[in-house]
């Protein structure tokens, strides 16, 4: 009898000979299946290749195919392959099972503390089941959710669904602010229950860095004033709690505990970040075990199109011919990839100087278009600083415009720059997968690093270039509360954004909408209507999620304006995707596009950092407003905080944030993220042995099929 080999399992039809081996008559089933027979089998002779090629051919023989041959023999007894084999093996009902399980837990928690533990670990299952079914009730825009998928499928569904998560995390940013800084701050300013504020007493500070007196205009006061007051940020606006500028205040005192807004302020800026990173990543994680363990090969693609493509939450007639596209144009796709990897594996030497000469001078277009418009952005920021305060008398057109330059100015180079990039790409002879997912890569680029640019220029403005201004450490005449300043400028950007959404909506989608619909004109039926892209409707919100974690230090209120903006947003972008728009001829799966939309946020989100970071640690506090006026930076007051701690409790923070933890820590650190990099390979190799050993009991399959066939017709 031959050897299966050291390591290797039994095919699934072996294992399981009871339920499969009903492909065989009674009389073949009760006969010994012939050595020769089995070695047969394209398993055991894929086994056999791998072992030569391995040369890691042995003589040890078993009594592993002589247990296969038993059980094809006959059926074992019932209550001895219970014992033997793993409940989920069994050819029982899940009901069946459960009560076997069921028995089986009570035998083996007999004793009176463990029967406890076990029936309280059920009760508090049932408990959080029952709360998540609750939750489910009350969730946010469920029908409507429901409604699109299906109509137009799981891909834009998952769209709102991104949205409704960044309305659910702009609306908890907003309770810790408002909690934590907010709320104390106006309580003690009005002194409600008891309370009083200690008024920051500077120390060593001279006396023109303390002047401030809000932007606005003077004199009478129109309409147009308050209007763009509020579409800028500035007058009114500029001194309520909406701004750094207002929260002055050093301590709250509630009844006799001191409430240290400084701290809170700092802390719970770092909290909203902690919240939004770890609830990112938490959400990802699902999207990459998915990605991990589908990175499958162009057959097997291929197969789940076919066989598992469709999406059976459609009910509407055209989101089903929509979909039948939207297979035909993936196998499309697919066959194109194979093509072109033909193509380039037969290129000559001549062909490939000749593409990678042509890719290199298109990315060399491609940087010289991007340093184009950061410059753009950089002149219009600057002009917008150095003469926003001297238009008041120009009149409400002109000023506004001045106000809202920079914004404008990054509004049109994201609007001008993909299309340029979607224009160059088709020259780079690249996959069409690879083409959407660069073009998308740098169209990310360019819509954050727009905001990096406008932050350098605002820093370039706000740093001190004169000897008097040395005392202060920012130029104070024309930024007497920087801080304020960025938050105007987020605060606009992001009204901005929204304005554009809506405008976009109304006065493009609308009327071309109506001119497709009872306009019979060849070039505009040609035209038809605007397709809903759902990348480039997540950049937008992306794009404007980053500018409110960039602003949420400088404006503690932004994340409500950015919470009532998406809330907006789903309700406009519902109604034009039923009325305006039909869905994209190119759309992407819903288990993709989630963790793409994740990843594309996290690194909005890590991309915000960095400005924050800079503004906090590195430029000094402006002396004339906030809650930092008394510190270098809105970094010091943490080390000023940790001083007032007992002496045991300052060595131990102070030895966390010296160089002899931080060295070993590192080090930890990188050798757990090569375990984990280690475990997620090895968890790839499982998952490809067991595709592996899937295509084996697959032909094993056939093969039994063909042998029974033959095996028939020779009867």
């Amino acid at each position: 009898m031959s050897e299966f080999g050291a390591g290797a399992e039994l095919p699934g039809w072996v294992a399981d000979g009871r339920s499969r081996g009903e492909l065989f008559s009674p009389e073949e089933s009760r006969a010994a299946a012939p050595v020769g027979f089995l070695q047969e089998l394209p398993s055991y002779r894929s086994v056999l290749r791998r072992r030569a090629a391995a040369g890691d051919v042995q003589e040890r023989r078993g009594n592993l195919w002589g247990t296969a041959a038993a059980e094809l023999r006959g059926p074992q007894p019932e209550e001895g392959e219970r014992g033997a084999r793993p409940l989920w093996e069994l050819p029982l009902s899940i009901a069946e099972k459960r009560r076997i399980r069921d028995s089986q837990a009570d035998i083996k928690y007999s004793s009176g503390w463990n029967q406890w533990k076990r029936t309280s670990s059920k009760s508090w299952k049932k408990a959080l089941k029952d709360i998540k079914e609750l939750s489910f009730y009350v969730e946010l825009w469920r029908h409507d959710i429901h409604s699109i998928e299906g109509k137009f499928g799981t891909g834009i569904q998952s769209y709102f669904c991104f949205l409704r998560f960044l309305v659910v995390l702009n609306f908890l940013m907003f309770i810790l602010m408002f909690s934590f800084v907010t709320l104390p701050t106006v309580i003690s300013n009005y002194g409600i229950f008891n309370s009083s504020s200690a008024k920051i007493s500077l120390n060593n500070t001279e006396p023109y860095c303390t002047v401030y007196t809000p932007s606005g205009n003077k004199g009478l006061v129109y309409f147009y004033t308050y209007l763009k007051d509020l579409l800028t940020g500035t007058g009114f606006l500029e001194v309520t709690v909406l701004f750094y500028g207002y929260y002055t205040i050093d301590a709250a005192w509630l009844s006799v505990l001191r409430y240290n807004l400084p701290l809170a302020y700092l802390l719970t800026t770092f909290a909203c970040l902690a919240l939004s990173l770890l609830w990112i990543i938490k959400r990802s994680v699902k999207g990459f075990r998915q990605n991990l363990v589908h990175d499958v090969n162009q057959f097997q693609s291929y197969c789940n199109k076919v066989f598992a493509g469709w999406d059976f939450c459609i009910t509407d007639l055209n989101a089903a011919r929509l979909k039948h596209r939207s297979l035909l144009y993936e196998l499309q796709t697919d066959l194109e990839e194979e093509r072109l990897k033909q193509k380039i594996a037969d290129r000559t030497m001549k062909e490939k100087l000749r593409i990678f000469s042509l890719r290199i001078f298109i990315n060399i277009v491609v940087i010289a278009v991007l340093l184009a418009c950061f410059y753009c952005i950089f002149r219009a920021t600057v002009f917008s600083q150095e003469n926003s305060s001297g238009v008041n008398s120009v009149g409400f057109q002109a000023n506004l415009l001045v106000q809202y330059l920079p914004s404008i100015v990054i509004t049109a180079v994201n609007l001008i720059a993909p299309q340029i990039f979607s224009i160059l790409i088709r020259f780079e002879d690249y996959s069409p997968a690879f083409e959407i997912r660069l073009t998308l890569l740098r169209c990310v680029f360019v819509r954050l690093a727009n905001i990096g640019v406008l932050l350098v220029s605002l820093w370039s403005q706000i740093q001190c270039t004169t000897d008097q201004c040395k005392a202060c450490g920012y130029d104070y005449q024309l930024y007497p509360c920087w801080e304020s300043a960025v938050g105007q400028e987020m605060y606009k950007l992001l009204i901005f954004d929204f304005m554009i959404i809506i405008a976009v909506i109304l006065f493009v989608n609308f009327p071309r909408k109506m001119l497709v619909t009872y306009c019979s004109w060849k070039p505009v039926q040609w035209l038809g209507l605007q397709e809903f892209g759902i990348s480039d409707n997540v950049l937008d919100i992306v794009y404007g999620q980053t500018i409110c974690w960039i602003g949420t230090f400088f404006s503690p209120l932004l994340p409500a304006i950015a919470t009532i903006k998406y809330f907006i947003i789903f309700y406009i972008k519902k109604i034009s995707l039923i009325h305006t728009c039909k869905p994209a001829s190119r759309p992407i799966r819903a288990s993709s596009s989630n963790f793409f939309f994740l990843v594309v946020l996290l690194i909005g989100l890590i991309l915000a950092f960095v400005p924050l970071g800079v503004s906090i640690a590195h430029i000094s506090s402006s002396k004339a407003c906030g809650p930092f006026r008394n510190f270098n930076t809105s970094w010091a007051v943490v080390p000023e905080t940790i001083l007032e701690f007992p002496i045991g409790l300052q060595k131990v923070l102070f030895g966390i944030a010296s160089e002899a933890f931080a060295v070993p820590f590192f080090m930890v650190t990188c050798l757990l993220m090569f375990y984990l990099i280690a475990l997620a390979g090895a968890h790839k190799r499982v998952v490809e042995q067991l595709r592996e050993q899937l295509v084996m009991e697959s032909r094993d399959k056939l093969f039994l099929i063909a042998k029974l066939t033959e095996a028939q017709k020779n009867s």
